[in-house]
């Protein structure tokens, strides 16, 4: 494949709803025009896209993908991306790499979960959007339904640029409204249309579309409009570059339909690419992120092969042959093969030695890239995604793609000792290609814990892990970490006596207790006067009741939040020692917490939840069925966010529950905010949860 300049590269991003005939459309399309000899398909895994292993096992998208092909002189770049609600943020990241999105919808289903998700992505960027109704040639799938549909969700700007000939097993072709011109194709074909009148039957329909469609482009535009009223429309040669910058401008979503797997429509999809989407010399200049025009650094680049050489790592995939290898997009300037740019964001320099341009799992060598393309290059020694490379002399740092919090947590236990020692490698580089996945140890409970956007996504890391690196885990659900607290104050003596020939052993102290305000942990005080415990033994007496409140005394939960006055005690010339005093120090903090009305808190979860307005009654009356606590509710544009405080016990599971409670429409996200009591109910039942696995421990410490 040539090198080409940015006036001749169109980046699409391919998004939309799971099994909504994407990835059959990019392969159509990739088949079309040439990049490939097979219409690969989806259900015998010979896509060019869906080459992961995990891609094939689940017959669904898992990564995005990127593959190229040439079409009319100009080269087009399709990222085909996840469209099942855990993934979609692959789709999110993706998409800083486009000039244009490709919503991809079902002809039968119409507007889907995923299909709103993104969409909302693109709006957040104004990424201008291209409805393709994918899978017209199945049962059901009928264009005014389908049309409807994407009109009640994203308005009066969805307006159709073509209208299918036929439907389900009788669809033919289409119909190009700009043109006004019929094509129609053989099932399952070179992908190929044959040129022809418009069928009489919806020849009415059609024109009656044209007009619509023309009206809608010259809108707000003086002259369109006067040579529109004067002549009752438009030419082609006025028609065409208008309709292209309504697109661009994002003020008209036009709708196109095509069939994957029947392969119709895709050369006239490619040809609507080319004319009306956005060039990538067209897209806006980069802006650098706030936080690093402050250093002294540029705060734009214009999207140009005259400006400084510059580029953004938007994905990293781990080969078991390749290494490392990264995808980034030039944003500006030409970076060469064996070029060496400085990485920005961690300060390092990186040589981009055998620089390639990626065709799913394929790279293809380039000398050079030009402003706008998206290529990838192996075995950078630090860069990771969201990072950017560039000229030493010009630096410029761009913005990382803002991603949720993961949704859900589970604890990873490796099988055996040998997982352990590749289970933390294993998940580093899984954790490089995928930003949403998290994996961390708690401090308390001592557990490893993995985090991510539900179920199935930790499913796949964990299948992934057992493939590739040849690493088993168990996945349980985390430890809840409480602590222990007292309400009370307590006075009490600890002496430790021991007596067995020779040298002895004797400490005694006499402390007071009491409780500290919530997040002051540990204070210690040392009240003691006249020597009655001699100064070097007071730090052990200290330890001791740091390690024993460590271990907890209601349920094996740290205690925290309280004060120890330590006023007096007695020692031994012969027998006192700091060993001594440190068993003083347990026996009196156990003797103190008899006293001080102990009790157990738990962590308090900040929790935003976003849901379309229909479902918010819904949702709060389950947060109060969690024990929540509703601290307030926002409206945006036709969804309700609900903010509340909630137990973290009762949101281990929440984001399957949202899914199911909002059929996958839902988000939520959750931050720690405080601890607090454990109602009396909640509580008795840790404790006897704890007591009946450790119970033999506990009546000893008893």
């Amino acid at each position: 494949m040539k090198v080409y300049e940015g006036k001749d590269i169109r980046n699409l991003v391919v998004v939309g709803h799971s099994h909504s005939g994407k990835t059959s459309l990019v392969s159509a399309m990739l088949y079309t025009g040439g990049s490939t000899p097979k219409l690969g398909r989806v259900d015998d895994g010979s896509t060019v896209t869906d080459y992961d292993e995990e891609a094939i096992a689940r017959q669904m998208t898992v990564n995005t993908s990127i593959a190229s092909l040439e079409w009319r002189n100009t080269k087009v770049n399709l990222l085909d991306t996840p469209g099942f609600t855990l993934f979609a943020h692959e789709g999110k990241i993706a998409m800083c790499a486009a000039e244009a999105a490709a919503v991809v919808v079902d002809g039968v289903s119409g507007v889907e979960v995923v299909t709103e998700k993104v969409w909302q992505y693109a709006e957040e960027i104004d990424l201008p959007r291209v409805i393709v109704v994918s899978r017209m040639d199945r049962d059901r799938a009928n264009y005014e339904t389908t049309l409807e549909s994407l009109r009640n969700a994203f308005g009066r700007q969805v307006v159709p640029v073509q209208i299918p000939i036929g439907s389900e097993k009788s669809l033919k072709g289409v119909v190009d409204l700009v043109t006004m011109k019929a094509y129609t194709y053989e099932m399952g074909g070179n992908g190929k249309g044959k040129e022809g009148p418009i069928p009489g039957d919806i020849e009415g329909v059609c024109k009656e579309a044209h007009e619509k469609l023309v009206e809608i482009i010259a809108e707000g535009k003086d002259e369109l409009m006067e040579e529109f009223f004067n002549t009752g429309t438009i030419p082609e040669e006025h028609l065409i570059p208008a309709l292209h910058e309504a697109i661009r401008d994002d003020k008209i979503f036009p709708v196109i339909f095509a069939s994957g797997l029947g392969n119709i429509g895709t050369d006239h999809l490619l040809d609507f690419i080319v004319d009306y989407c956005p060039t990538a010399a067209e897209h806006r200049a980069v802006h650098a992120a706030p936080d690093a025009t402050s250093n002294g650094h540029s705060a734009e680049r214009k999207i140009a092969d005259s400006e400084p050489a510059s580029a953004y790592v938007f994905k990293t995939a781990n080969d078991p042959f390749a290494g490392r290898i990264s995808y980034f997009k030039v944003f500006s300037g030409v970076v060469k093969n064996d070029a060496t740019l400085q990485n920005f964001t961690r300060s390092g320099q990186e040589k981009l030695s055998h620089l390639s341009i990626p065709q799913g799992k394929n790279l293809v060598p380039v000398p050079e890239l030009h402003a706008g393309d998206i290529g990838a290059v192996a075995k950078l020694k630090d860069t990771l995604t969201g990072d950017t490379l560039g000229d030493k002399t010009n630096p410029i740092q761009y913005p990382a793609v803002n991603l949720p919090e993961p949704a859900i947590t589970f604890a990873i236990e490796p099988k055996s000792r040998n997982d352990e020692d590749k289970l933390s490698n294993g998940l580093h580089k899984l954790m490089e290609e995928d930003p949403m996945v998290r994996f961390f140890r708690d401090e308390q409970t001592k557990e490893f814990l993995i985090a991510g956007t539900g179920q199935q996504h930790i499913e796949v890391i964990v299948s992934k892990l057992k493939k590739r690196y040849h690493t088993e885990v168990i996945l349980k659900a985390p430890k809840v970490p409480y602590r222990e607290t007292i309400r009370g104050k307590a006075d009490v003596q600890g002496r430790h006596k021991k007596q067995s020939g020779g040298h002895g052993q004797y400490g005694d102290c006499k402390i007071k207790m009491e409780p500290l305000e919530r997040g002051k942990n540990f204070e210690f005080v040392n009240d003691i006067f006249g020597g009655a415990i001699p100064r070097n033994y007071i730090p052990a007496v200290e330890k001791g009741i740091v390690e024993a409140a460590a271990r907890g005394y209601l349920a094996g939960y740290p205690v925290v939040d309280f004060r120890v006055i330590l006023y007096d005690g007695s020692y031994h010339d012969v027998d006192s020692n700091e060993l001594s005093f440190k068993t003083a120090g347990r026996i009196a903090f156990k003797k103190a917490m008899e006293q001080a009305k102990p009790t157990l808190l738990e962590p308090i979860m900040h929790v935003e939840i976003t849901v379309p307005d229909e479902f918010a009654g819904g949702i709060m009356g389950d947060l109060n069925s969690r024990r929540g606590r509703i601290q307030g509710m926002d409206n945006k544009a036709g969804k309700t966010v609900v903010k509340a405080e909630v137990p973290m016990s009762e949101m281990l599971t929440y984001g399957a529950d949202l899914t199911s409670m909002t059929q996958g429409r839902g988000s939520f996200h959750m931050e720690m905010s405080h601890y607090d009591y454990v109602p009396g109910v909640q509580q008795e039942k840790i404790i006897a949860q704890y007591k009946a696995e450790r119970g033999e421990l506990v009546e000893v410490e008893e």
